[in-house]
């Protein structure tokens, strides 16, 4: 067991979840929403996710399925986690209610006049909460993702942490601004929002105490496969859409294409 290589997988999950942080720090320190800013980084960190799980996580998967079961039943079986990994996420976010769902954005200009609208506290802190609560339970399998890569391929690890980083930090604001200018606590608010990544480490240390006693090429395959498809699907239904709602199409666009972009030339770097 090479712990380095554990604690190392670690850190990097612990790094994307945390950085709702970043997220709630500029809530505090931005008078409006960068939104050309956002648009882009979203639309970035969906081009390294999208490039990523096609080219290099689903091809490990199902190398390592072929290895064990022959490659036509490790194709079919490869395929079919992909699928399975998508239904699942899909699962997750189907049962947050969509007003608690940290993927409806919410801008920080426009908290600023819900402040001013009378018995809303209430419902602003309980927005938070929930938000928080949601954020918790969608980035679970992110940190399984990130810790998986991270223990297969360092670099793959570093590539989808940063990913992920980018798209936790719009989630940072949704719990933090709602919290705030229901309690007029910045510390309270900052706290929460801070804390509801910690679902992602916690994701990865319940992945690797169920799974990797049972590692073997079988099991490996089908996780992988399915982190594509969990990577895919929160980049198309989540990231994409926020970063337009974010800003200009094109905008978006041109930031996934960035995204890809970066990730091809680490992957070739590394040959």
């Amino acid at each position: 067991m090479d712990w380095s290589n554990i604690w190392f997988a670690f850190g990097l999950t612990l790094f994307a979840g945390l950085s709702t942080g970043i997220g709630s720090a500029m809530a505090f320190f931005a008078k409006r929403t960068n939104t050309r800013f956002l648009s882009i980084s979203l639309g970035f960190s969906a081009g390294v996710m999208i490039y990523v799980s096609f080219v290099e996580i689903f091809a490990k998967a199902q190398d390592s399925l072929s290895e064990a079961l022959g490659h036509e039943e490790g194709t079919w079986l490869t395929v079919g986690a992909f699928f399975l990994g998508i239904v699942f996420i899909a699962l997750i976010d189907r049962f947050i209610p969509k007003g608690e769902n940290p993927h409806e954005m919410e801008m920080i200009e426009n908290m600023n006049s819900a402040q001013r609208k009378e018995n809303k506290d209430r419902r602003l802190m309980r927005m938070g909460a929930f938000t928080a609560l949601a954020i918790g339970i969608h980035n679970f399998p992110e940190g399984l993702a990130t810790f998986t890569a991270a223990m297969n391929d360092p670099n793959l690890g570093i590539a989808i942490a940063v990913a992920i980083a980018i798209h936790n930090i719009p989630e940072g604001i949704a719990v933090s601004v709602p919290v705030y200018y229901a309690t007029g606590n910045k510390k309270k608010a900052f706290t929460l929002s801070f804390l509801s990544g910690l679902s992602e480490p916690i994701g990865a240390i319940i992945g690797y105490i169920l799974l990797m006693q049972f590692m073997s090429p079988l099991v490996f395959g089908i996780v992988f496969a399915a982190v594509a498809g969990i990577m895919v699907f929160i980049s198309i239904d989540e990231l994409l859409p926020a970063a337009q709602e974010y800003g200009e199409h094109h905008l978006s666009i041109y930031g996934l294409i960035a995204g890809m972009g970066v990730m091809a030339l680490s992957l070739l770097m590394f040959i």
